[in-house]
C-alpha cells in the first residue's frame, strides 16, 4: 500500500494507527494544546458555543438532544468540551487551508465577496460592527432604504415576565395604536398553541411562524405597539427585520422578577420538574442580553412601581417618535 493511501487512512508506514491524543500536538498552533484536564481548547470552545446557542434559544439539554436525535449523555459531553477527535482533524485541515473550520462545514455556496467582508469584520469591536450593520441596512433592505423618520411601530423585547403585555397595552392605548402580541399571531397562523407547535413540529417550524408573524405585522400596521416573544432574538434574520422596521425597547428585569411574575400569572411551567429553573433562566438571560441590548431604548421594570415604569417608558417613546396631535 502506498504512503499516500496510508496517510489517507490516518496511518504512516510501519506505524500503528495514529492515537487521537496525538492530535493535541498537531493542533497546538493557534488553538493551543490540551489543558491539564485533557480537554483541548478548541473542543471546549465548541462546547461553550453549543451551550450558548442552546441557552439563547431557550432550549433545555433534553429538548436539544431530542431535536438533534442524539443522547443527552453525548450532548452533555459535547458541551463539556469532550468532543470526538475527528473534530480536531477538521481543525487541522482548516489550519492547513488557512480557513475557518466553519467554512468546511458550510452547505451553502461561498461567495468571494462574502469571504472578503467576513475577513474585514473578523476582528472589529462591537461598536464598529453595529455601525457597519446599521450602515448596510439601506443597501440590503429596500423597504428601509430611504432615511425617513423613526418607525412608528414600537417593539417591546425581553424575557417573559418583563412586563411586555401589561406595559404594551398601556402604551398602545395612550398612543392610539393597535396592540399586537406576536405570540397570538403565531398561534393564529399555526392553528394551535405555541407549546403544541414546538412539541408537534419542532423549533424550526416555530421560527418560521415567528418570521411570518413579524413580516405580516410590519405589512399590516404602519403604527403599532408590539409585544415580541423573548426568544425571537435567537433568530438573527428575524431580529434584523424587527430592528429595521420598528423602534425597539428592551424591557429588562431582575431574574427573580421574571420568574415571580410568570408564576403570578399562573404559569408554573418554568418550575415544573426543574429544580434548576432559576439557574437556567439566568443562563438564558446572560446569553440573550447582548442581543436585547441592541434595542434603541432600555427600561428597567424592576426598579420602580408599575405606574413609574410606565411613565418612564411613555416619556422615552413619545420623545423618540414623530407623534402629532397628541398631548
Amino acid at each position: 500500500m502506498s504512503s499516500t493511501i496510508l496517510h489517507m487512512h490516518g496511518l504512516t508506514p510501519n506505524r500503528e494507527p495514529r492515537d487521537p491524543a496525538a492530535l493535541e500536538t498537531d493542533t497546538a498552533g493557534a488553538e493551543g494544546r490540551a489543558d491539564a484536564g485533557g480537554k483541548h481548547p478548541f473542543l471546549v470552545q465548541v462546547g461553550e458555543r453549543v451551550r450558548a446557542l442552546r441557552s439563547r434559544g431557550g432550549m433545555t439539554r433534553r429538548e436539544l438532544a431530542a431535536a438533534a436525535g442524539v443522547s443527552e449523555r453525548h450532548l452533555g459531553s459535547l458541551e463539556l468540551g469532550v468532543g470526538n477527535a475527528s473534530v480536531l482533524i477538521l481543525l487541522q485541515v482548516a489550519q492547513a487551508l488557512k480557513c475557518r473550520p466553519s467554512e468546511l462545514l458550510s452547505v451553502e455556496p461561498t461567495s468571494p465577496e462574502l469571504l472578503m467582508i467576513r475577513e474585514l469584520l473578523a476582528h472589529q469591536d462591537e461598536t464598529t460592527l453595529r455601525r457597519v450593520r446599521e450602515a448596510i441596512v439601506p443597501i440590503v433592505d429596500g423597504a428601509s432604504a430611504s432615511a425617513g423618520p423613526r418607525p412608528s411601530r414600537v417593539a417591546l423585547i425581553g424575557l417573559r415576565g418583563a412586563g411586555k403585555s401589561t406595559l404594551g397595552q398601556m402604551l398602545a392605548e395612550d398612543l392610539g395604536f393597535p396592540f399586537v402580541e406576536l405570540s397570538r399571531q403565531i398561534e393564529s397562523f399555526a392553528g394551535c398553541t405555541i407549546s403544541e407547535i414546538q412539541s408537534l413540529y419542532g423549533q424550526n417550524a416555530y421560527r418560521r411562524y415567528e418570521r411570518r408573524a413579524v413580516e405580516e405585522t410590519i405589512q399590516i400596521y404602519p403604527e403599532a405597539v408590539i409585544a415580541v416573544p423573548g426568544g425571537l432574538v435567537a433568530e438573527p434574520a428575524t431580529f434584523n427585520l424587527l430592528l429595521s422596521h420598528c423602534t425597539t425597547v428592551w424591557l429588562k428585569a431582575h431574574p427573580e422578577d421574571h420568574m415571580n411574575r410568570v408564576a403570578a400569572q399562573g404559569d408554573l411551567r418554568p418550575m415544573a420538574g426543574n429544580k434548576e429553573a432559576m439557574d437556567d433562566l439566568k443562563e438564558i438571560l446572560a446569553h440573550r442580553t447582548p442581543f436585547y441590548a441592541k434595542a434603541e431604548m432600555h427600561v428597567d421594570t424592576s426598579i420602580g412601581a408599575l405606574d413609574e415604569t410606565y411613565l418612564a417608558l411613555r416619556g422615552m417613546v413619545r420623545k423618540a417618535l414623530p407623534i402629532e396631535g397628541k398631548p
